[in-house]
């Protein structure tokens, strides 16, 4: 059952979420009645659009140190806060390639939202304020996107790499 509210899809784009990508901790194999000294976990958040970074870091320290089982003591290291960045789709760009989108893949392309949190972008857009982001990626059903086996059906790379070299082309013959 998925902790939170809202829809799944809103949940996987524009709402916060926290996940533990990493832990060392004591293995099966070595697993016995007694309390490990030391466990590490490695926790990645992903921050909502207009969330800060920095005040969310604090939120979760708060809640993990108010929460620590057993009189745990806790230490953060490698705090690294990058704020998240909410695309503006009103620009000539987002135009542009969703008419490259609809040619090199023969069907108009549809809008979704996914990530929100790719921290150089929100630095990119506060350094060049003027300008349009448009950040794409390409998968398909069966991509498995970060796993060890992830792959990309070959015709819809095609259509992908066509579609970005029309755009490309549509941009190149812009005056503004």
């Amino acid at each position: 059952q998925p902790v939170g509210t809202g829809t799944i899809l809103s949940r996987i784009w524009n709402k916060p979420s926290i996940t533990i990508t990493g832990i060392d901790a004591t293995s099966v194999a070595a697993a016995s009645n007694t309390l490990a000294p030391e466990i590490s976990v490695v926790i990645s958040a992903r921050v909502a659009p207009g969330q800060g970074a920095r005040e969310a870091y604090e939120a979760i320290e708060a809640h993990l140190r108010a929460h620590a089982p057993f009189g745990a003591e806790l230490t953060f290291a490698d705090v690294d806060c990058g704020n998240a960045f909410l695309v503006d789709t009103s620009g000539w760009a987002v135009g542009d390639a969703r008419e490259a989108l609809a040619e090199g893949y023969g069907v108009e392309p549809v809008d979704i939202g996914v990530g929100g949190s790719i921290p150089f972008i929100a630095d990119l857009v506060e350094t060049f304020p003027g300008a349009q982001i448009l950040v794409t990626g390409v998968e398909d059903p069966h991509t498995r996107a970060h796993s060890p086996n992830e792959s990309l059906h070959v015709d819809t790379f095609r259509r992908a790499a066509i579609s970005e070299a029309l755009l490309l082309a549509k941009v190149a013959t812009r005056t503004k």
